[in-house]
């Protein structure tokens, strides 16, 4: 199915790993604009900004990642367990980097609400216009890593769509999240074929457009994505780093695809401003998928809060992903 299987654990560690160091390298850049960081742009992992972190502090972008792994790791694809962990976060600072929530997006906050008044996990994400955060993006590398070591998955089809789909509702029920969510694991699961990272990226783009082509329920914000198409040839002036969820998807696509080496791509989506954090988590979850953590910078790494412990976290769910799965192939045979 997938050429590139004997790398799947890299694939896993880098994504993971990539996401985290971005997201803590975009932290202290958070809600300064282009302009701001054009004058004095973050070229290291450093503290300080409008969270006042000490240097290598993540924020609700890996720990509601962290979230996902954990659930995935105990119960595979269970939407009430996430949101119950979730809702642990929130409430009891699990899952984060200096045990205190910083930050925390609007419509996350509201669904976990909702949740913690006994509303069903699929129905806690809202459906208005101005619920279309990011919040849901910046979570869902792991359960696109869980579908390609469950099912092999080159592209999208209605199981794997159906799965990423309500993930996605849980906190974010807008068919723009949605499809948001299916077209970067999309490109997720063409990259784990290995090739050409131009081609793979781009192909992913394109198949995940196909597939929504023909869904009607997606038909009204479809013409939106349809851009991306050609995202490989904007300028930095057409790239937005706000948090709406389909600027964040363009700017991470666009940051890998204009950029050689880890380093260079996580620092360009930090630097364009606004939503530092989570373009840069998105961003450096698919460059470290494609680079592989030995890219990441050494110093960056020692730096990050609990590194070490979700390089093993990693490893933990490079099993759980290959637990019973239907291509048959097992960890042992692929464990570096």
């Amino acid at each position: 199915m997938f050429g590139e299987m004997k790398y799947y654990y890299q694939f896993i560690e880098g994504a993971i790993l990539g996401s985290v160091v971005g997201d803590a390298l975009g932290v202290p850049g958070e809600f300064m604009s282009r302009e701001e960081l054009m004058e004095a742009p973050i070229t290291d992992m450093i503290g300080g900004g409008a969270h006042e972190q000490l240097p290598g502090t993540w924020s609700d972008d890996t720990s509601m990642t962290l979230c996902t792994i954990d659930s995935i790791i105990e119960k595979g694809i269970d939407y009430d367990d996430q949101m119950y962990r979730f809702a642990d976060w929130l409430w009891n600072s699990s899952n984060t980097a200096r045990d205190e929530v910083f930050d925390v997006g609007g419509a996350t906050k509201h669904a976990i609400f909702r949740y913690m008044k006994k509303t069903p996990a699929l129905e806690c994400g809202e459906l208005a216009e101005n619920t279309c955060g990011n919040g849901s993006l910046m979570r869902i590398m792991p359960t696109a890593l869980y579908l390609v070591g469950q099912y092999g998955n080159w592209a999208l089809d209605d199981r794997t769509a159906d799965i990423i789909h309500n993930t996605s509702k849980c906190t974010h029920a807008h068919v723009r999240c949605q499809m948001a969510c299916g077209i970067f694991c999309s490109v997720v699961f063409q990259m784990t074929c290995g090739g050409d990272l131009h081609n793979a990226a781009m192909g992913g783009i394109i198949s995940g457009l196909k597939y929504y082509r023909n869904r009607p329920e997606f038909a009204t914000v479809y013409p939106e994505f349809e851009s991306l198409a050609k995202v490989d040839k904007w300028s930095e002036s057409e790239v937005e780093s706000t948090g709406f969820v389909l600027h964040t998807l363009q700017a991470a696509l666009w940051c890998l695809l204009t950029t050689s080496d880890y380093t260079e791509c996580v620092l360009k989506a930090v630097n364009l401003g606004r939503d530092t954090d989570t373009t840069a988590a998105v961003a450096g979850a698919l460059a470290g998928l494609w680079y592989g953590e030995r890219q990441i910078p050494r110093d960056w790494a020692e730096k990050t809060a609990k590194y070490d412990e979700i390089k093993q976290l990693a490893k933990t769910f490079y099993f759980a992903c290959l637990k019973n799965s239907k291509t048959g192939r097992t960890a042992s045979e692929y464990i570096p």
